[in-house]
């Protein structure tokens, strides 16, 4: 996978991260993989909760250090990520993969009825082009700082720096392996998560041992656009209809992404 020069090295002799001009709260450097240590820090993990506002103190190293967060929910039952199986040696790299091939890829693998057929991508809604759309990073942002103070779907949220190009990378970036009983290179995922970035605004905010969370600045404000963009969140993530509430397309799209500013997703 192509990688940016780590800069997590750095933090060994520097653990607050002055010189990537941050003041870092305790924390680690993590690079045990499913095979044994990396040959480098595959990321920082803060060794407190998570509070409100400590997303937005790692923002500088998005601009000074190459390094991009994300909340790490150390709540279930595998723990820290030292103990969630990451292979980023299995992982190729996003930018190899088309989002559209791999949906529709997808779609066939998991749809049961013949007469189902892939109908595309959903189209970015207008308002994200428009002059007065949210700024990505800032929802997400907001997102991070609902999800810390609220205690809902995360456990145990701490704050954790990886090296990325960009935000939907960092799955790959850490050879998470959440999904692995749907894909196994999360990378082709990650293809997924850049279009989404591309089209809708999103962030990935929240990874756990087998659930993944982002922020969305432009969601769909319509019916129509929300089951166009339910099919490739069954295809991305087909337990999210197999084993949630909402066991159709139609359902899913009214109840989980009109309008929602989170989209949520857990594989079995």
């Amino acid at each position: 996978m192509a990688t940016l020069p780590n800069p997590l090295p750095k933090l060994a002799t520097d653990p607050t991260g002055t010189a990537l001009g941050l003041r870092l709260p305790p924390g680690r450097l993590l690079d045990a993989t499913d095979e044994g240590p990396w040959h480098e820090p595959l990321l920082w993990l803060a060794d407190d909760p998570a509070a409100p506002g400590a997303w937005a103190a790692l923002e500088p190293a998005r601009h000074t250090g190459g390094l991009l967060p994300v909340v790490i929910d150390v709540g279930g039952s595998q723990g820290a990520p030292e103990g969630w199986e990451l292979m980023p040696g299995e992982m190729s790299y996003p930018g190899d993969h088309d989002a559209e091939e791999v949906l529709e890829d997808f779609w066939y693998e998991c749809v049961a009825q013949e007469d189902a057929e892939w109908t595309g991508l959903a189209a970015t809604p207008a308002t994200l082009a428009s002059a007065s759309a949210p700024d990505p990073d800032s929802v997400a942002t907001g997102i991070a700082d609902a999800l810390v103070d609220s205690g809902g779907p995360l456990k145990d949220p701490r704050l954790a720096l990886v090296p990325a190009r960009r935000s939907a990378d960092i799955p790959a970036a850490i050879g998470w392996t959440g999904p692995m009983n749907h894909e196994n290179d999360t990378a082709r995922l990650c293809a997924v998560l850049r279009s989404w970035e591309d089209r809708f605004g999103i962030r990935v905010v929240a990874l756990g041992f087998d659930h993944l969370l982002a922020s969305v600045a432009s969601p769909p404000t319509t019916l129509a656009e929300a089951e166009a963009i339910a099919a490739e969140h069954f295809a991305f993530c087909p337990d999210n209809i197999w084993q949630g509430g909402d066991t159709t397309l139609r359902g899913y799209a009214e109840n989980q992404l009109l309008n929602q500013p989170v989209w949520h997703f857990w594989w079995d």
